[in-house]
């Protein structure tokens, strides 16, 4: 049961991980870019991109909800346990992914409604050099916001990885002591056995030696008699 809640949680997470990284579309075009490169080209392509992402049909939401929903059930599930391993792993992992989650809904989705979701598409040709509008000021900001919580939530989810892969490897070692103990109580046990037989046979061979003792004795009274 805890090998399917640890495939569960890791599914999720590698799911969720998934999707910020296809942000990276338009992330690359304004994260870590120097006001010299950012140009409008730029900054026009990464919102033509999240204005394409909230133009998208509602029921993909929904599938992400499901899932991001079912990952944090799994890692509260497993705390439930009271084991150390689960107490200090899936403690931590699910304060990052608590966290992932509050940038997401708090930061993300909030800044997505509110500036890109009624973005006009095809955005107005109307300079004819670049073929797109001057990029809005207002649009400026919650357009580098976006890249840095995604990149943010990218981070804290690779962390909730690292935190289940060392659960595994602890729990392997657990595992592979437990294995190395029994394999010493087994050979403990065969020593034992062992040494029970060996010491049947002595008492068995001092009995025969008696008993041989004891004939040749009567057949030498018998000959004198």
């Amino acid at each position: 049961m805890a090998g399917l809640r640890m495939s569960v949680v890791v599914s999720a997470t590698a799911f969720l991980l998934g999707l910020l990284f296809t942000h990276w579309i338009a992330d690359s075009l304004t994260l870590w870019k120097s006001p010299e490169t950012q140009t409008d080209v730029r900054l026009w392509t990464a919102a033509t991109y999240y204005t394409v992402l909230m133009h998208g049909p509602p029921q993909l939401a929904y599938v992400y909800a499901g899932v991001a929903l079912l990952g944090a059930t799994t890692i509260l599930w497993s705390l439930r346990d009271g084991r150390a391993g689960n107490l200090m792993f899936d403690g931590g992992s699910i304060f990052l992914y608590l966290t992932a989650l509050a940038v997401y809904l708090y930061s993300v989705l909030p800044n997505l409604l509110a500036n890109f979701s009624t973005l006009p598409l095809p955005f107005v040709n109307a300079t004819p050099a670049t073929g797109l509008l001057p990029f809005p000021p207002t649009l400026r900001e919650p357009t580098l916001e976006l890249a840095s919580s995604h990149l943010v939530c990218s981070v804290v989810l690779t962390g909730v990885l690292a935190l289940q892969a060392g659960r595994w490897w602890a729990e392997q070692a657990d595992v592979d002591e437990d294995d190395d103990a029994e394999d010493g109580d087994g050979q403990m046990r065969d020593g034992d056995e062992t040494g029970i037989e060996t010491g049947a046979e002595t008492d068995k061979t001092a009995e025969e030696t008696q008993s041989e003792v004891r004939r040749r004795d009567k057949k030498a009274v018998k000959v004198k008699a």
